[in-house]
């Protein structure tokens, strides 16, 4: 499963990527990330640490680089997660933000893809809607992808 939304920035491309390829930077804009221990624009192959948090429940995960093309991609990839540390090893979701100069600035395009394939369709789907509240982790993705564009729009042009 691949989710996706877009939004037009009135920025450069390399503007918008050294900012989101620094993860500490996505606390601002995203819904359930509060933070990441990072210091400036990372590199393929970084890892970080990032911290979550929906509702009541929080979490941090440990994710790779896997693109890091200035002013065009950042990806990365989520391989651990836990409740106080990230020890938990399983392939659980990619990230991936495109930069594309249009008229009026950039073209964001923010993605999700759900790793779990490993997971019983029945074990994930019984587990997404108790961690969303209902949804689907595809569904619930999107209304994180919106608010998060809408939220790095806000934050750059304001």
């Amino acid at each position: 499963m691949t989710v996706a939304g877009e939004v037009v920035v009135a920025a450069p491309p390399m503007r918008l990527y050294e900012l989101v390829s620094d993860p500490a930077h996505m606390r601002r804009w995203s819904p359930e990330n509060t933070g990441a221990d990072t210091d400036g624009p990372l590199a393929a192959g970084a890892e970080f640490v990032g911290s979550n948090r929906r509702g009541l429940l929080s979490w941090h995960s440990r994710a790779v680089v896997t693109a890091a093309e200035p002013g065009e991609r950042f990806a990365f990839r989520v391989v651990q997660l836990g409740v106080g540390t990230p020890w938990l090893k399983a392939p659980i979701a990619s990230w991936e933000y495109r930069f594309a100069p249009v008229e009026g600035g950039t073209l964001v395009t923010e993605t999700w893809t759900d790793d779990r394939r490993a997971w019983p369709d029945a074990v994930a789907a019984v587990f997404d809607r108790i961690a969303t509240g209902g949804n689907t982790f595809a569904a619930f993705q999107e209304g994180n992808i919106r608010r998060t564009l809408d939220r790095l729009k806000a934050d750059v042009e304001g």
